[in-house]
């Protein structure tokens, strides 16, 4: 005779369990039903440079909006006329930096013959930041210019050795096992295309760098070059564009949009040249004068003068206090993936220029900056246009439907 094992029924519960139970219930749906306090949101940044943005289309990684200039940091330069600071100014710069939300700092293996790269790797490794910071250095100039060495020609240039070496040298510098990001400084004329890239995806491959950027400086196929690149590669160019001078605007914005490269424009501040009429007065009462690295020559120009005071009318307006932040503006909000390069040596400079995060510019506003100065964008984009707009061919052939081209992250009016 077979028989069947049937399951046995719970006891029933008490009436103090049965009361648990339910009261226990009770708390995990209403924690279901609020967000978690294990992902709550994180707490607000001190200033709109710790709103953190995707560097580019192909580059996930989040940097701060504005990009550290680290060329002054440093203590070898003062007697060029390009400014210096001792260790103890170059960390409150820094700390002030990170305080304010800024996790991109731009450097290079020769500034300040090699002191800026020091004292941000020593900076680094006394604040223990530096998983948190995203640093970007430049190879290509000769980083051993004030040493005393019979022979310095394996120091200079884009070839795999120069680039082997300030690599390393970087490195060490730095205090770390990786660079974030590496630029090749300037095009040297001497290698080819397939030289560089190859020793570029070498160090890719040995996770010695993370990103590669192309530098838009005297000439180089950076369109070739980024046709020649490997994953990880070229996702990041950077040049000279300012309102002050704006031949970057004719091919290169149209290169990073196709290319989904960002763009970090240096000198946005023409190297201290926007200024004020009172401020210049004073420089040259006081004797500080100005930046006289290519020549004596500090003062402005009649024309560079017109659009200092088109920015003063529009830093009015928006109620600034300086035109600073409206050239840093300016930038930025002409095309998406834009991290301007800005340097200075106070804190209370490297504040105003913040304050560039807060200014939405409007179109007359714009156009009131770009009307200064004659701006001839050039051939092919004077007979084909940029790119937002149909031309006459396609509208005398049919109707079209554009798809909107992306626009830049602008602060709320």
């Amino acid at each position: 005779m077979t028989s069947t094992l049937q399951p046995s029924k719970p006891p029933p519960l008490s009436p103090s369990a049965r009361s648990s139970y339910t009261l226990t219930r009770s708390q995990n749906e209403a924690n279901m039903s609020r967000p978690s306090r294990f992902w709550a949101p994180a707490p607000p940044p001190a200033t709109k440079l710790g709103r953190h943005r995707r560097l580019a289309p192909l580059a996930g990684i989040h940097v701060s909006p504005i990009c550290l200039g680290a060329m002054s940091i440093g203590d070898q330069w003062g007697q060029y006329g390009m400014g210096k600071m001792d260790k103890d100014r170059s960390f409150r710069l820094l700390d002030a930096f990170y305080a304010a939300g800024g996790n991109f700092v731009d450097t290079a293996n020769a500034y300040q013959d090699e002191t800026s790269e020091r004292f941000l790797g020593e900076w680094m490794a006394a604040r223990g930041v530096r998983d948190q910071m995203v640093v970007a250095t430049k190879y290509s100039t000769n980083y051993k210019r004030a040493a005393d060495l019979p022979q310095k020609s394996t120091y200079v240039g884009n070839n795999m050795k120069s680039l082997y070496l300030s690599v390393e040298a970087s490195l060490a510098k730095l205090q770390t096992d990786y660079i974030d990001i590496l630029y090749l400084h300037w095009w040297d004329w001497e290698c080819s295309i397939e030289e560089v890239m190859n020793g570029l995806h070498h160090l890719i491959a040995q996770r010695k760098v993370l990103y590669l950027v192309r530098i838009l400086l005297a000439g180089g196929d950076g369109t070739a070059a980024a046709a020649h690149t490997v994953q990880g590669s070229l996702r990041h160019a950077r040049g000279a564009w300012r309102i002050l001078q704006r031949k970057f605007e004719r091919e290169i914005i149209l290169m990073a949009r196709e290319e989904g490269m960002a763009l970090a424009p240096c000198n946005v501040l023409a190297a201290g040249r926007i200024r004020t009429d009172e401020e210049e007065e004073r420089r040259r009462e006081t004797g500080e004068l100005g930046r006289r690295t290519a020549s004596n020559e500090w003062e402005r120009t009649p024309d560079q003068r017109r659009v200092c005071q088109a920015l003063e009318k529009v830093a009015q307006e928006a109620v600034f206090l300086h035109s600073h932040a409206v050239a840093i503006a300016y930038v930025m909000q002409k095309t998406p993936y834009v991290f301007p390069i800005v340097g200075g040596r106070k804190v209370e400079h490297l504040m105003d220029n913040i304050a560039a995060l807060d200014i939405a510019l409007s179109p007359a506003q714009i156009a009131h900056l770009e009307d200064v100065l004659p701006f001839d964008v050039g051939f092919p984009t004077s007979m084909i246009g940029d790119g937002p707009e149909f031309i006459a061919m396609y509208k005398a052939s049919g109707h079209f439907d554009k798809w909107p081209t992306q626009q830049a992250i602008r602060p709320e009016e």
